[in-house]
């Protein structure tokens, strides 16, 4: 994917996730990472595909993900099989909320 392409991605996800208060995007690297409160729960990495941190929320939401592991030397993440049901998405991304680390303070 180039970078044209993970913005487009990047802006779609954004617009699946516009019910949700507080969700924000960084871009990264040519890719994305994606914040709600604070908590980063997924990316948009060399793939050009939607990346979620994997928790019990997100195993119970997409059951038929397999893992995969983003980049060189990172955690295994589950590609994002509900992106298209905007509902079903920002519910998982609500219940993954509580179980996402906080924030680093610098």
């Amino acid at each position: 994917m180039d970078k044209e392409q993970n913005k487009r991605m990047a802006e779609y996800v954004m617009d699946q996730l516009s019910g949700l208060s507080g969700v924000r995007k960084l871009p990264m690297m040519g890719g994305y990472l994606f914040y709600y409160n604070d908590r980063v729960f997924g990316g948009i990495y060399s793939s050009g595909e939607l990346l979620i941190k994997i928790t019990e929320a997100s195993k119970k939401h997409m059951p038929d993900s397999e893992p995969e592991i983003p980049y060189e030397g990172a955690k295994e993440m589950l590609p994002c099989t509900v992106l298209e049901d905007r509902e079903k998405l920002q519910q998982m991304i609500i219940e993954m909320w509580k179980e996402l680390p906080e924030r680093k303070k610098k």
